[in-house]
C-alpha cells in the first residue's frame, strides 16, 4: 500500500519524502531504505509515541520552502496531485483538505413533522455528505500552529487553522479513492487493484 503511494507521487514527478513510522518502523525502513530504488529521496520521522495524523509535522528537521501533501498510509486512490496543488494555489488556501461524496441511506421512511402534524414522508431517502478523504495541502508557515511534538490528529489541526484565521478549502475527488482502515474495505481494494493500479 505504501508503494503504490510512493509510485502515485512519483508519477507527477514528486520526488522528496517524509515517511512518519511508529508501528513496524524497521520493516518500513527495510523495504524503502533512502529511496533510491525508486529514484527519490525518503526520510523518516521517528515517532516515539503515536502522534496522530497531524503531530509528527512538528519534528520536520526544516520548514519546507513550499506546500506539502500529507497522506495517511491507509489510502488508496489515482487522485490527480498536479490537480490538487494547482486547485490549492488558485484558491489561495492556505491549508486544502481532499473529500469524498458519502451518501447514507436511511433504511425507514422518514416522517416530517411539525406540531404534531405530519407535513410529509420521505421514503428511505438518500443523504450526501462530504467526509474526510485523509490528503491534505498544507503552507509551510502552517507549521508554526504545530510547536512541540505532541499527538494532533488532522481535523483538530484544521480546526486550529480555522481558528487562526487562514484560508482553507475542500478539493473533491472524483477519482478512485478508497481507504482500508476496515477489512471489508480492505477486500474490497484488493478485488479493484489489478484493473484499476495495473492496468
Amino acid at each position: 500500500l505504501l508503494e503504490t503511494i510512493l509510485e502515485g507521487f512519483i508519477e507527477y514527478n514528486y520526488h522528496h519524502f517524509f515517511i512518519s513510522v511508529n508501528y513496524k518502523a524497521e520493516m518500513v525502513r527495510r523495504h524503502f531504505g533512502n529511496g533510491s530504488g525508486w529514484n527519490v529521496e525518503i526520510r523518516y520521522i521517528e515517532e516515539k509515541e503515536p502522534l496522530g495524523t497531524a503531530g509528527a509535522l512538528s519534528m520536520l528537521p526544516e520548514v519546507p520552502s513550499e506546500p506539502i501533501i500529507v497522506m495517511n498510509a491507509d489510502v488508496l486512490t489515482k487522485i490527480n496531485f498536479k490537480h490538487l496543488l494547482d486547485f490549492h494555489r488558485e484558491q489561495g488556501s492556505h491549508a486544502t483538505m481532499c473529500v469524498r461524496e458519502y451518501d447514507l441511506q436511511v433504511p425507514f421512511g422518514v416522517v416530517n413533522v411539525e406540531s404534531d402534524r405530519i407535513v410529509s414522508i420521505e421514503e428511505k431517502p438518500v443523504h450526501t455528505f462530504f467526509v474526510n478523504a485523509g490528503i491534505y495541502v498544507l503552507d509551510p508557515g502552517l507549521l508554526s500552529l504545530l510547536p512541540a511534538p505532541v499527538p494532533v490528529d488532522m481535523p483538530d489541526f484544521f480546526e486550529r487553522i480555522i481558528g487562526a484565521g487562514h484560508n482553507t478549502a475542500v478539493f473533491p475527488i472524483r477519482e478512485y479513492w478508497m481507504d482500508v482502515g476496515h477489512i471489508d474495505d480492505f477486500k474490497r481494494a484488493d478485488g479493484d487493484f489489478a484493473k484499476i493500479f495495473e492496468e
